[in-house]
């Protein structure tokens, strides 16, 4: 008996032996079989009843078995357990056999009661599963993600459990997909294709958007059409004074002519400016009613600074930018003793989920020389290609790109995570931190495993 593996699985095939040994309509209908024709249109082939080709087939299957049991007498077993997966390329099952990637691997995977998964395209040929349903419950789990970014597609289906070698754009290109391809390499759902579509626009675009500029990525003809679709979605809110449309996800919408506190705080200075600070507050707050606090943060902006005699100006005619005071440290954020890395120790809540920046304090970006606002600074993360991106805003810091991350490491609403990010070399990397006992995910998801 040969092991799978040895010298001979290549030079001298048993597969391939035993296969050439049966008669030469067997082995046609072993192959029609194969590339999906019906026992009936083979009889018709062949001239014979739909009955006989099923007891050829199963002759010819009997021969390969024996031809198995001859050279890998644990097969069965082999076989059986592999196929316990939602999914197993053939070339796998092969592999298991020791012998080369053919027809006649079929009717052995057949024989332990493996099948070809089903999908919303049908049956995937080329594959096979002893459970033939659960191929489909992992691609619509990853479906329910959608809309989707090009960039997130692999990491999103690789983390509702479907494997890596499935041919999944060929499987979401199919007519009976339930997505359908968007801008920028985007999928979205079929039933929902321009409000998705909207979603993600406005998501990259970051601010708020006119109906006739949706018309393009959502591929809606009539403006009309555009707002009467997105005023049915509980995802969008329209601005009444600028008839824009926004994300009711973002944590501010802009009530006035400016779309923010800083633009409203730019355009006092640089109509009225150099002004006292409790005069410049009051003139912002006419225009763009915040917060105390808000206006204080723009004070930060590297557009605005202070001039010698302590009027606010703005840089660009010559004010000294202001530095913030150093903040207090939190108490879920540590840095080591070099100053290299630093740790944000962080719950994975509705923001992290749908994929929304998530606000940090400040002494993070203190820390790491980010003084002013605006400004960014990315930290890769191995094998993965959507960095974290770190921003310095007037009012937070904010950290991005989070969801999929925390959805690969097995991780649900509730779990606490620490975000590593090394300075050095501008590389982050995350750890699940829960309690084992304490866990959300516990027996949800096998990413728990082996976790910090």
């Amino acid at each position: 008996m040969a092991e799978p593996g040895s010298a001979m699985t290549r030079d001298d095939d048993w597969l391939q032996a035993a296969f050439s040994t049966l008669p030469a309509r067997s082995r046609r209908m072993i192959e029609d079989r194969a590339d999906g024709k019906t026992l009936g249109s083979i009889g018709q082939e062949h001239e014979v009843s739909r009955e006989r080709v099923r007891q050829l087939l199963l002759k010819a299957q009997k021969h390969l078995c024996a031809s198995a049991d001859a050279f890998v007498g644990d097969w069965r077993d082999r076989l059986t357990t592999l196929t316990e997966r939602s999914a197993v390329p053939q070339s796998e099952v092969a592999a298991v056999l020791g012998v080369r990637d053919q027809v006649g691997v079929g009717p052995l995977a057949e024989a332990v009661g493996a099948e070809y998964p089903m999908t919303w395209a049908g049956r995937l040929r080329g594959w096979w599963t002893r459970s033939p349903d659960a191929l489909e419950v992992l691609l619509r789990r990853g479906v329910e993600e959608a809309p989707l970014r090009g960039e997130d597609v692999a990491v999103t289906f690789a983390a509702a459990g479907v494997p890596d070698e499935v041919p999944l754009l060929d499987l979401l290109g199919h007519p009976d997909s339930p997505l359908v391809p968007g801008f920028e390499g985007a999928w979205l759902r079929r039933r929902a294709r321009g409000r998705d579509a909207a979603y993600l626009f406005l998501l990259a675009n970051g601010e708020p958007c006119r109906a006739e500029e949706l018309l393009a990525p959502t591929g809606i003809r009539r403006k009309p059409a555009v707002a009467e679709a997105l005023r049915r979605d509980e995802r969008f809110v329209q601005l009444r004074l600028e008839g824009k449309w926004a994300l009711a996800e973002w944590p501010h919408l802009n009530v006035t002519p400016y779309p923010n506190a800083m633009e409203a705080f730019v355009a006092v200075l640089t109509e009225l400016g150099p002004l006292p600070k409790d005069a410049l507050f009051v003139k912002v707050g006419e225009r763009y009613p915040v917060t105390l606090w808000r206006l204080h943060q723009c004070l930060l902006d590297d557009r605005v600074g202070i001039t010698e005699d302590g009027l606010i100006e703005l840089v660009a005619r010559g004010a000294t930018p202001i530095e913030e005071r150093e903040p207090a440290r939190p108490a879920r954020m540590a840095v080591d003793p070099a100053g290299n890395v630093f740790g944000v120790r962080l719950t994975v809540d509705k923001d992290v989920l749908r994929g929304s920046g998530v606000v940090v304090s400040s002494w993070l970006t203190w820390q790491l020389g980010m003084r002013q606002a605006p400004m960014v600074r990315t930290f890769s993360i191995a094998g993965h290609p959507t960095p974290i991106v770190l921003k310095r805003a007037t009012s937070a810091a904010q950290i991005s790109s989070l969801r999929v991350l925390v959805k690969e490491n097995g991780m649900v609403g509730g779990c606490e995570f620490v975000l590593f990010l090394r300075t050095d070399d501008s590389t982050a990397r995350i750890e699940h931190a829960c309690a084992r006992h304490t866990c959300p995910a516990m027996g949800e998801s096998s990413g728990i495993e082996g976790r910090a």
